[in-house]
């Protein structure tokens, strides 16, 4: 193992790691990540009525997160991060497809002729990062570690919110927040705790994958789990453009804004890579491992869109199991991105993931998403924070988590702008690049 960075990493970013290892590693990155990527087909297949086709969005979405992570570590020709980039539909999106959807929908348009618009459109969209991953020198002037610090504790504290609903049972749970929910997160979130402040390197390696398997078997005895199969057992074969392509200047406008504004959280998902890899945070190499990584983010929604799935962008929830599990090696995305290729083409393994219980995911992905917040911190406290950076933080915070938890604060405004600033992390991020390119710097700031 590497020693150049910190001792504390199990495997820095270029080290080689053993096969068990890496396993136990890639199902952990895969447990913390499988209901994010899952999710947002679930959400807008029974939205927009395209339930015959749920089974294949949801296999085509683990099949192209498993493609674009592989493109993130592996880095070929300068595309990709070369780190544990896990790759997965941004919740940014569903807003946007949902609303177009619905919009083709009401004109008569059947399901396929509205997934084929969906991915026509997504496609030109991904051509946005390539882009912007080319002036990542003017970019980085607007991205400073304050406002990047910013986005990503804001995408932590969201992540967090999807964490507690699920310890409580999921969303319209009739159960929700239950004695029996409440104590299989609690149980759960207790044992990977424990495992964490053991001093060997292997507790702490296995300590989600274990954390939830314990918490599953609890849930089990309790009957709170019973997992059921599909009768089709065949492998799923991915097909290109499988509904065709369309496009629609309606439909793409609010998709290429969210894209642009997701590069924002995509900056602040790397930037804490690297700094929870031990790589630099600033200068030349940094520069070029973002330009790579938003790179990778457009070559990753293409696959996305070509294959049939929605558009793709990094995902937060892997740094905080880097952080817990003390793992950095780029080999291991690999692993990663290979296993959810696999459950991508056997649609049995990704239903049962799906079917886990939630408030054994909840409590496994609190303190996964609570780190996500504390890496953030430690970014934006890089700089020496005077009252101009204290105001942009008590701006952004203020209302970021504001509005994401008082959404219908916007309902006076066009639906276009309800859907593009209805989270925090769009809301409060987009304030804080205003922020801090408007109000004007302290003499202290100059001078520094």
């Amino acid at each position: 193992m590497s020693k150049l960075n910190n001792e504390s990493l199990l495997y820095g970013l270029n080290d080689r790691i053993p096969v068990i290892p890496a396993v136990f590693t890639a199902v952990q990155h895969m447990l913390a990540s499988i209901v994010g990527i899952v999710t947002p087909p679930l959400i807008i297949g029974q939205a927009l009525g395209l339930t015959q086709w749920l089974p294949y969005l949801i296999s085509m979405s683990l099949f192209a997160s498993g493609v674009g992570t592989v493109i993130q570590a592996v880095r070929f020709r300068n595309i990709g991060a070369g780190m544990i980039c896990l790759q997965g539909t941004s919740f940014a999106f569903l807003g946007v497809i949902i609303a177009g959807g619905l919009l083709l929908k009401r004109e008569g348009d059947s399901a396929e002729q509205i997934l084929a618009m969906i991915f026509g459109c997504t496609v030109v969209a991904a051509i946005i990062p390539l882009i912007v991953s080319q002036f990542i020198h003017f970019f980085s002037r607007l991205l400073t570690p304050l406002v990047t610090g910013i986005v990503i504790v804001l995408i932590g504290i969201s992540l967090i919110r999807v964490s507690i609903t699920d310890w409580g049972g999921g969303f319209g749970a009739a159960d929700f927040a239950s004695p029996h929910n409440l104590g299989l997160g609690l149980f759960t979130l207790f044992i990977i705790v424990l495992m964490n402040c053991s001093r060997r390197p292997w507790c702490k390696l296995s300590s989600i994958v274990v954390g939830i398997v314990a918490g599953t078997l609890l849930a089990s005895l309790l009957g709170k789990f019973h997992p059921h199969f599909s009768p089709d057992l065949l492998p799923i074969l991915p097909s290109p453009f499988r509904f065709g392509i369309s496009f629609s200047w309606t439909v793409f406008i609010p998709i290429a804004l969210v894209s642009l504004i997701s590069i924002i959280e995509t900056v602040g998902d790397l930037t804490a890579n690297c700094m929870l890899s031990q790589q630099p945070v600033v200068g030349a190499e940094f520069q070029k491992r973002i330009r790579a990584g938003i790179l990778g983010d457009g070559v990753s929604c293409l696959v996305a869109a070509v294959f049939s799935s929605f558009p793709n962008t990094t995902f937060a929830q892997n740094n905080g199991v880097i952080q817990m599990t003390q793992v950095a090696s780029r080999y291991a995305g690999i692993w990663i991105g290979g296993l959810f290729i696999l459950l991508g083409l056997f649609p049995p393994v990704s239903q049962l993931l799906e079917q886990l219980p939630k408030p054994v995911l909840g409590g496994a992905t609190l303190v996964m998403f609570g780190s996500v917040v504390a890496a953030g911190i430690r970014i934006m406290t890089r700089e020496t924070l005077d009252s101009r950076g204290m105001l942009i933080i008590a701006l952004s915070f203020s209302v970021g988590i504001g509005i994401e938890s008082q959404p219908n604060f916007l309902s006076a405004m066009p639906q276009f702008f309800q859907t593009l600033f209805q989270n925090a992390v769009t809301s409060g991020g987009t304030l804080a690049l205003l922020l801090n390119l408007l109000l004007p710097k302290t003499k202290e700031n100059n001078d520094g």
